[in-house]
């Protein structure tokens, strides 16, 4: 079996996959603080919760866009499961060219969901990952990735207004009956979903019109399925994207068919 983890700055996605089945998956809390033991023991406990031997495990995929934790997974790895892990970087052993200034730059998380969706919808296409930033990722027509964006993410963005704005308080991150708040809640929830399903909705269509073809939009991380209920442009919401990501990453660089 495959294990594969993917490390944002907000959260970490464990899946494990019995060739292309993916038989368990798991949304956790970044720590950065954590040791490799900690991760070795709570890794293990994870998959015995599941029915799932960690002797099973037989090769394991890391992307990562926290630089300090990645020495420590890998070290993880080899204590806990005797193996040395895959870990993506930009341009090694990844099926996607780059059509970009510097190509280093470009985080695993964005090179990971841009693979999955070229495999599984084909280009041109836009992926779009909602986390703690909202990262727009262009794919052309011959599968290259040409670029894209960077926005706060929804959450980040709701927290600097509750921190700057003295007299708003935190609400419920949810889809507001009415666009035109009554009170206080439900403005601020229009604000922040409606006011975020524009900037989507703008950024893509101006995307587009850069763009050969007609992309396909397709979104993931966790607020996805929020935004696209306001969100004109999405087409489709695919929350193991990522996941995907890492096992065809996997399938190209072990030679698979």
């Amino acid at each position: 079996m495959l294990l594969v983890m993917d490390v944002g700055n907000t959260n970490t996605v464990l899946g494990v996959y019995d060739g292309r089945r993916l038989v368990a998956s798991w949304r956790l809390t970044s720590r950065r603080e954590q040791t490799a033991d900690e991760y070795g023991v709570f890794t293990e406990t994870l998959l015995r919760a599941r029915g799932l031997e960690p002797g099973a495990i037989r090769d394991i995929v890391i992307s990562t866009v926290v630089p300090p934790v990645q020495q420590t997974l890998e070290e993880m790895c080899e204590r806990y499961f005797g193996l040395r892990p895959l870990v993506v970087e930009p341009g090694e052993r990844v099926p996607l060219p780059l059509r970009v200034e510097n190509p280093r730059e470009i985080g695993a998380d964005r090179i990971v969901n841009a693979v999955a969706a070229i495999a599984l919808y084909g280009p041109p296409l836009i992926v779009i990952d909602f986390g703690t930033a909202t990262t727009f990722d262009c794919i052309s027509p011959r599968g290259e990735f040409l670029g894209g964006a960077i926005a706060p993410g929804l959450t980040t963005a709701a927290e600097a207004l509750f921190t700057k704005a003295a007299r708003l308080f935190r609400v419920e991150l949810v889809r507001p009956k009415e666009v035109i708040g009554r009170n206080t809640v439900t403005n601020i929830q229009s604000g922040l979903v409606y006011g975020y399903a524009g900037l989507v909705d703008g950024l893509v269509e101006r995307m587009r019109a850069e763009m050969e073809g007609d992309p396909k939009v397709i979104a993931t991380g966790g607020l996805a399925p929020l935004i696209a209920q306001v969100a004109r442009t999405i087409h489709e919401v695919n929350p193991d994207l990522t996941l995907e990501g890492l096992r065809v990453i996997h399938e190209t660089a072990r030679g698979l068919p």
